[in-house]
């Protein structure tokens, strides 16, 4: 949003500062100033003259020399000009030897740091100065419509400069001693959007009186009803539309105060009645329109959502097809306007206007903004709708046009309104509470220096309750912190001392899905694993890759609606393809001994098509080639487990049944009767998909079953007073039995005295029979109350060995 500071001047006429202060104060303040433009930053020693003598040039047929009075004591200068529309009598602006302007020449662009103008000779003749075009005051035509096209602009032609004092400031006496400044404004200071809330901010930062406008509307003994009727059938879009009417019509060109303010907020004037609605649209923050009512069928408005397929031809000239999301301003037969965004060119204001109505409306922001999106339209009246107005502010703004339309002879005003606002908005009641916003913002302010806080943004204020009622305005103060708000920001917050944070301190910690997988990425990378991140998105293909069957449930995949290609169309429900495409990529560029992790998910779909969302699992891959083979990345993961408290007996099922794994070299991980994982070798044919020319391994933990399954509880156990006993057994065992069958029977026959074993032997030969291997443990006892005798190992043993017997296994002799 852009203001002159003449403008802002006009509310705050005490207001007394430099631009630079103006934008510090501001934006200290909580109005964010972007930036500022001086209109007449390089206009310097332009004064009105007057030219009393005109004679042709000696040698050059289309140049002039004039002799120009600057000043009412009767100074003169000579200028030479080839303008050819001045006469003698014209005041003009005149550029003084050493002086400034904006542009080089008539129609020239604007230059960043002006024109300088000294004193020379033109074709001989000397020339102490320069009379000026509108282009070279850094205005234009647009803004000066009385200004010649091509030539110096006459000031005594217009009515307002014909009395000007010559050797005045001309960019004073047109205006160009001004400032426009560019806000960023917040969405929650909708109050802001307009002169006036700005004005009240800068009355407020600067400790100045704050000036509105007075509104008095002189209408005639008639009945706005009389002339209009207003139904409005979505009133949750519309909470309120006012109209009044406006009789006798007089079109004409606006003042120029007003159309000199509308330029310097960039709305190009146009004439009275539109001027006067974009006037009241920058200064109250209420957008209007004007409705020619000769146009309006049954002299009814009728506030209804457009039909779907409908078309309507908007001011611009286009046709814009509409549909029911979108909110109309109708007549009794037909839509006249698209509402908060563009009239309609068959209800516009025109020269031949003699009866108008003008509307000042609120409604819905969001419907607003969806609706200018879907025509892709983009209006200064949209963008303030957008932030969802006040409907209070509406009858205010309304009264505000009529009184200008009064004022500048643009009609007369037919009494009353129309006005369908069924729930009214009400003020809200937020208390305050001194001592805690001290305490928020670090300060001591005392109760009265608060208060005249409030009071000075216009917030009242029961002292007596502790109570602020805000206006509806203010949409943006709720709650005790808003209001503490308000206090920061006239306080200074340059002002607010620096303090420590007060209050109990709290334990934090991490939650277990954390925990778990910060372990798994300590254990990964202490063994030599570095972490890989790969994409959720896969390609249908992946599946024929790791050789899965067709129903395997893998293959039940969520369908990415707008994927970025099939490669990525979609979610992965294993985290192999990632993990074995990055093992591929460095075997390809030649790394001998690589080791990779991830921590990433997979999703799981509950049912296709999809009715809610999917299972999200969070597992940790491992992959390896090189250096290491199955049971290194066994060891790899039994670390892990442990680490997470899964300390109890690990269970390793052959029969994992993975496609994608070699059918003799991988196993499931149980753990409590709970499939939470698998590994092994990766099937030689995957290798070759994948362009892997050497043996990989990797494994998959599903870490929400470990969370699940985890414990960092640590029971304490005392050193031993007694010494253990060991037993070495040698066994012949089949080659199907595996070894944890055999640790099994150990474990749940060694009762108490069991206090560890460990497989140091396994060997095939010459010696053993086909089909058999020799297995060697050696098993340690101990008792916690007594020195062990061999009475009470034998007994222990007895039971182990008549156990293992049961699975068919002998001792060795």
């Amino acid at each position: 949003m852009n203001t002159p500071l003449s403008w802002i001047k006009a509310y705050v006429p005490e207001l007394d500062c430099t631009a630079q202060e103006y934008t510090d104060a501001m934006t200290l303040s909580g109005t964010k100033v972007e930036g500022f433009e001086c209109l007449d930053k390089n206009l310097e020693k332009i004064v009105v003259g007057k030219i009393l003598k005109i004679e042709k040039h000696p040698d050059a047929d289309k140049l002039i020399i004039c002799q120009v009075q600057i000043s009412e004591d009767g100074e003169q200068v000579q200028i030479v000009t080839g303008a050819p529309n001045v006469k003698e009598g014209d005041k003009v602006p005149v550029v003084l030897d050493g002086g400034r302007v904006a542009a080089s020449a008539h129609g020239g662009e604007p230059h960043p740091d002006g024109i300088k103008i000294k004193k020379g000779k033109l074709r001989g003749v000397e020339s102490f100065g320069m009379m000026c075009s509108i282009d070279e005051l850094g205005a234009s035509r647009e803004m000066y419509p009385d200004a010649a096209e091509d030539g110096i602009y006459i000031l005594s032609d217009n009515e307002a400069y014909k009395d000007a004092k010559i050797g005045s400031s001309v960019p004073e006496l047109l205006g160009l001693h001004d400032v426009v400044f560019e806000y960023e404004i917040t969405s929650n200071r909708v109050d802001c959007f307009s002169v006036l809330g700005i004005a009240r901010e800068a009355a407020a930062t600067f400790r100045k009186p704050f000036v509105p406008p007075v509104v008095t509307v002189t209408e005639n003994d008639e009945k706005a009803s009389d002339y209009i009727s207003v139904e409005v059938k979505d009133q949750e879009l519309c909470p309120r539309y006012v109209g009044r009417i406006v009789k006798n019509i007089k079109i004409a060109p606006s003042p120029e105060w007003m159309q000199r303010r509308l330029a310097a907020a960039g709305i190009r004037p146009i004439n009275n009645i539109v001027d006067i609605t974009n006037y009241v649209m920058e200064e109250y923050g209420q957008p209007m329109h004007a409705y020619d009512l000769d146009t309006i069928k049954g002299n009814k408005i009728v506030v209804r959502r457009a039909k779907d397929g409908e078309k309507f031809e908007t001011l611009d000239g286009q046709v814009r097809e509409l549909d029911s999301s979108m909110l109309m301003i109708c007549d009794d037969e037909k839509p006249i306007g698209i509402a908060g965004i563009m009239g309609g060119e068959n209800s516009k204001i025109t020269d031949n206007v003699s009866t108008m109505l003008f509307e000042a409306a609120c409604f819905d922001g969001t419907n607003i903004r969806l609706s200018g999106k879907k025509l892709g339209m983009r209006t200064d009246a949209q963008a303030k709708f957008e932030k969802g107005l006040d409907p209070n502010n509406a009858m205010e703004a309304m009264n505000r046009a009529c009184q200008l339309i009064v004022e500048l002879g643009a009609g007369e005003v037919v009494g009353g309104s129309v006005d369908v606002y069924p729930e009214k908005r009400m003020p809200k009641v937020v208390g305050y509470d001194v001592d805690r916003i001290n305490r928020l913002l670090g300060t001591d302010i005392d109760e009265a220096t608060m208060v005249s806080y409030f009071r000075m943004i216009d917030l009242e204020v029961n002292e007596e309750k502790k109570e602020i009622i805000v206006p509806t305005w203010r949409q943006d103060i709720g709650c005790l912190a808003d209001v503490a708000e308000e206090v920061a920001r006239f306080y200074g917050y340059d002002n607010i001392p620096m303090t420590l944070p007060k209050g109990e301190a709290t334990m934090g910690k991490l939650s277990d899905k954390l925990i778990i997988e910060g372990l798994a990425r300590n254990i990964a990378e202490r063994c030599g694993f570095s972490e890989g991140m790969t994409y959720s998105f896969e390609s249908p293909k992946v599946f024929d890759k790791l050789l899965l069957q067709k129903d395997d449930k893998a293959r039940e995949a969520i369908v990415i609606s707008n994927p970025l290609g099939e490669d990525y169309s979609i979610m992965r429900t294993l985290p192999l393809n990632g993990m074995l495409t990055s093992l591929a990529t460095n075997y390809n560029r030649r790394n001998k001994d690589v080791r990779l992790y991830e921590i990433g998910n997979v999703y799981i779909p509950k049912e296709l098509p999809l009715k809610e969302l999917p299972d999200e699992r969070t597992q940790l891959t491992l992959g390896m080639y090189g250096a290491g083979d199955f049971f290194d990345m066994k060891g790899v993961v039994e670390m892990f487990l442990d680490k997470c408290g899964l300390t109890d007996v690990k269970e390793y099922n052959p029969n994992a049944l993975k496609s994608y794994l070699h059918p003799g070299r991988q196993a499931d991980i149980i753990y409590d009767n709970v499939v939470i994982g698998y590994l092994g070798e990766v099937h030689p044919d995957v290798c070759d998909n994948y362009d892997i020319g050497t043996k990989a391994y990797v494994a998959v933990i599903d870490l929400p079953k470990v969370i699940e399954k985890s414990t960092f509880a640590k029971k304490f156990h005392p050193i031993a007073k007694f010494p253990a006993v060991t037993r070495d057994i040698s066994m012949l065992v089949k080659k199907d039995i595996l070894v944890g069958q055999i640790e099994e029977v150990i474990r749940k026959r060694g009762g108490k005295l069991l206090e560890s074993y460990h497989l140091f032997d396994v060997y095939e030969g010459e010696q053993i029979e086909a089909g058999y291997k020799s297995v060697a443990y050696s098993i340690s006892f101990r008792s916690e109350e007594k020195t062990l005798e061999d009475k009470d190992v034998n007994a222990v043993m007895k039971k182990i060995l008549n156990g293992l017997s049961d699975l068919g296994i002998e001792l060795r002799q």
